[in-house]
């Protein structure tokens, strides 16, 4: 922007230069009369004149020279203001002096953004990276707590399948079905820790027979049982039914049983109502199936 004050050899008194630029504003603000005064070329003298009252009305003396000043400097735009060509260095500039409205905002919405890292890095992603971590130490640790319980090969056998499949999981990074192995392990490993004797149920019925839909003239008997462990405590556990292949968690079961065995029992409940040898095996820790002191044929009913 020109100044007066700035032209060389011509310094002038500030209240001089003052007077000017009000002139200039004065000019700006009546666009009617510039217009219609330079639109039609009249001579400056007369402009200058129409200046002089209109200051004179508002008791304000100002020099010729003030005024000529004045006019000369409307026609020259000095004391106007040019804006810079738009480039990157006027945009940074404007961004920069616009911070108030956006500087703040922006504060507040990365530390948002911070707050929530950190959230996601110490309750979600750091724990289950450190889940993965250990998930070999885990199968490991789950292999051998269940060989060492084991007393026969065939539950040492299958937490090595399923410690195998856990490993191999792990390796193509398949972190579900690592967590699906390790609590088959688990599963595992608390089966082999159960302890109950099987026995034939008291109330209700002793046993039922079915007609087995692909042999209409066949029947499968089946002796109910409920698991009792050594405290007294009668269990549920997972029995899969050989009619509909479904295993549900129950706290009895019918176990098939030959047709003799099946009469043998019933005679022995119709004597006296009781059944003097109501144990039909046995559960031990270590083992993964019962031992049966009473014949059986192998499967299982849930509803009757």
């Amino acid at each position: 922007m020109k100044t007066l004050v700035d032209e060389p050899g011509n310094q002038r008194p500030l209240d001089d230069v003052m007077l000017a630029m009000d002139v200039v504003d004065t000019l700006r603000h009546r666009s009617r009369l510039i217009e219609r005064e330079l639109n039609e070329e009249q001579r400056d003298e007369e402009l200058i004149e129409k200046l002089r009252q209109i200051y004179s009305s508002q008791g304000i003396e100002v020099p010729d020279e003030i005024l000529i000043e004045g006019v000369e400097a409307l026609k020259e735009d000095r004391f106007t203001y040019s804006p810079p060509e738009e480039s990157f260095s006027t945009r940074l500039a404007k961004l920069y002096v616009s911070r108030d409205r956006w500087l703040r905002p922006l504060i507040i919405c990365c530390s948002l953004v911070f707050i929530g890292w950190l959230a996601f890095r110490f309750f979600i992603s750091g724990p289950r990276e450190r889940e993965i971590r250990a998930f070999p130490d885990q199968i490991f640790a789950a292999q051998q707590s269940i060989e060492e319980i084991s007393s026969g090969e065939v539950g040492a056998a299958q937490a090595q399948s399923l410690a195998n499949a856990a490993n191999q999981a792990y390796e193509q990074k398949d972190f579900d079905t690592v967590r699906e192995k390790l609590s088959e392990l688990d599963q595992l490993k608390s089966k082999l820790l159960q302890s109950y004797d099987l026995r034939i149920v008291k109330e209700g019925s002793t046993g039922v027979w079915r007609i087995p839909e692909v042999n209409e003239s066949a029947r499968n008997y089946y002796i109910i049982v409920e698991a009792v462990t050594p405290d007294g405590e009668i269990l549920s556990l997972p029995i899969q039914s050989e009619e509909d292949g479904q295993t549900e968690v129950v706290s009895k079961w019918g176990i098939r049983v030959g047709e003799s065995t099946f009469y043998r029992i019933a005679d022995d409940k119709k004597d006296d109502g009781i059944i003097q040898n109501d144990r039909f095996g046995v559960k031990k820790s270590g083992s993964l199936e019962p031992e049966y002191f009473i014949p059986a044929i192998g499967g299982a009913i849930t509803n009757w």
